[in-house]
């Protein structure tokens, strides 16, 4: 019985996520909020510029990637 009302009584815990969220979001940590989406952004940027320039060498047309490049 003491267990149920110590449950019932028990304060919200906090997700991981939830955490995360909370701290990012505190107006001092703005910066870091942005910088990890920037990080975010370039890094898929580069990573899809990678798979094509992959498949560039693989159908044999590894001269195309500079022109490309330079467009």
């Amino acid at each position: 019985m003491f267990a149920l009302i110590s449950e019932g009584l028990a304060t919200h815990q906090m997700t991981a996520w939830e955490s995360f969220v909370s701290i990012i979001s505190k107006p001092d940590n703005m910066p870091v909020a942005g910088a990890l989406a920037t990080v975010v952004l370039f890094t898929w940027i580069a990573m899809r510029q990678a798979l094509h320039n992959d498949k560039l060498i693989e159908e044999g047309r590894k001269d195309e990637i500079l022109s490309e490049m330079q467009e």
